[in-house]
């Protein structure tokens, strides 16, 4: 297999699948994704070997080659080879706990963090054997694209995982098409990225495929991050390890209100999808914190305490990009309305935009999107300060399965254009208000509107196009369609008398 055709994730999902058998899939997630990160890094270690074997005076075996080329060093016993070799053995399960323990040994960024518990009796070795031979394919030639098929794999599976799970499983997981949205309308080229709730990485990994796709050096992001919660803080650390992604997520997974591992941090943008309403954030421990600048945020609720949090972590130009529940943009409880108000009138709000529904795995809570700048003066052709634009891209997007839906690249664009021709991007052409989805509202029409921020209060209903038809013509059309309806009704009303009196409940 040279080349991940499309639809190649999916099919691998499908098989995978198939052998998870009755295993729970949160279960199953830690045993496939550790499968994955073992081929990965022992198939960009065995390219580099065969390069140095055709290297004159080059030793393959010399760790320090693959150290300067920012490859993992892969001992013998933990190279897939020697795995797949192996597959059909009852041992099989602590051969993978060894080169799991044997990787981390020899990198030490690693460090406690890969799955090592093949070895339990619960783990049914037969499968696992049958998981290790659907996974030993080719990645691929020398392409660099088709060096990211496993990453490709590892993000789909994180997305299954995500679905399959429900609420818990998508806790971490942000759709690729909202993370891909964030990315292309903040645009970070150069600087630092920090997500302080980063989940699997996704906003990290997209970051890297922005700055690659518009030739761009990789080096020039440098990515922080803070997870709290254990297992997928070691989620995230394999997803970035896998793309070659250097990043400093703290020590530990660390609660960033209570434990800010990135203290002195000020990036130049912020990309995060935080925990939406969350009630139980310990914010009645927090009053005095040096972040609430704009006002205490209620305990109950710690969607202002990402905000702020944010905004306190962003250098003097930067900018924030993040997912909200709609609430936060109108909840007029006291101390919220108060601080929005006063983020506002800072002349820190850049955007908002409302994103369709079914989008997420884990929620129905209909979102949206924060733009927050600390820096509003002229970009570009236009003044924008004391100024906010509203997009409304709720009927945006299409449905992929029954119950999600995604933005298309067509949507994504749309909205990011607009973004950009509002800042003054002379490249993307001049920003136009348009009815029913954007809107450049001045500070003084929010704060006639009370400092609420949901767009449609600001870009109105759209234009729809004039219908033609006669009214005589079109009350002829619609009453006999009308008459038909009904006529199926009677029919159907018959129908279901006739079934229930049939087994003797007449009526």
């Amino acid at each position: 297999m040279a080349t991940a055709n499309l639809g190649f994730e999916e099919k691998l999902w499908s098989m995978a699948d198939k052998l998870r058998g009755s295993m729970d899939a949160a279960e199953y997630k830690h045993v496939v994704l550790g499968l994955l990160f073992l081929k990965y890094v022992s198939d960009a270690f065995e390219e580099k070997y065969e390069a140095l074997k055709n290297e004159p005076y080059a030793d393959p075996e010399d760790r320090d080659e693959y150290v300067a080329a920012n490859i993992f060093w892969v001992p013998k016993d933990a190279r897939w080879s020697h795995i797949k070799n192996n597959a059909k053995k009852p041992e099989i399960g602590q051969i993978i706990d060894q080169a799991m323990i044997d990787i981390e040994k020899e990198n030490v960024s690693l460090k406690g963090v890969l799955p090592k518990d093949y070895a339990r009796p619960a783990l049914d070795k037969t499968r696992l054997g049958e998981v290790i031979d659907l996974f030993s394919f080719k990645v691929g030639d020398e392409d660099s694209r088709s060096k990211d098929v496993l990453g490709r794999v590892y993000e789909y599976f994180l997305s299954k995982f995500a679905s399959a799970e429900g609420k818990n499983g998508g806790e971490f997981y942000t759709p690729n098409s909202v993370v891909r949205l964030l990315v292309e309308m903040i645009e970070p080229f150069k600087g630092r990225v920090y997500d302080p709730c980063c989940g699997s990485g996704g906003m990290f990994v997209q970051s890297e495929k922005f700055v690659e796709e518009h030739q761009g050096k990789l080096g020039d992001i440098a990515v922080y991050g803070q997870e709290s919660n254990p297992t997928t803080w070691k989620l995230c650390k394999m997803n970035l390890a896998i793309r070659g992604i250097d990043s400093n997520l703290g020590e530990h997974h660390a609660d960033t209100f209570h434990n800010d591992l990135h203290k002195n941090l000020k990036a130049d943008y912020i990309l995060a999808n935080p925990p939406f309403n969350i009630s139980d954030w310990g914010g009645d421990r927090l009053m005095e914190d040096a972040r609430w600048s704009y006002g205490i945020p209620p305990a109950g609720n710690a969607n202002y305490a990402w905000i702020q949090h944010m905004v306190n972590k962003l250098a003097p130009s930067g900018v924030a990009g993040f997912v909200l529940a709609n609430g936060s943009m109108s909840t007029s409880t006291t101390a919220e309305l108060d601080i929005r108000s006063k983020l506002v009138n800072a002349d820190l709000v850049d955007c908002i935009v409302t994103l369709p529904g079914q989008l997420f795995y884990s929620t129905q809570i209909p979102v949206c999107l924060w733009f927050m700048a600390k820096n509003k003066a002229p970009r570009g052709l236009r003044d924008r300060r004391e100024e906010i634009l509203f997009i409304d891209a709720r009927k945006r997007g299409q449905m992929v399965d029954r119950t999600h839906r995604e933005l298309t690249s067509e949507d994504i664009k749309k909205i990011a254009d607009t973004y950009h021709a509002w800042r003054g991007q002379a490249e993307v052409g001049a920003y136009e208000d348009v009815k029913g989805f954007c809107k450049a509202a001045k500070l003084a029409e929010v704060q006639e509107h009370e400092y609420i921020l949901t767009p449609g209060r600001y870009v109105g209903i759209e234009d729809v196009e004039e219908d033609s038809e006669p009214f005589e013509d079109k009350m002829a059309r619609l009453t006999s369609e009308l008459a038909e309806q009904f006529a199926k009704s009677h029919h159907l009303e018959e129908e279901i008398r006739k079934r229930l009196g049939g087994i003797g409940f007449e009526f």
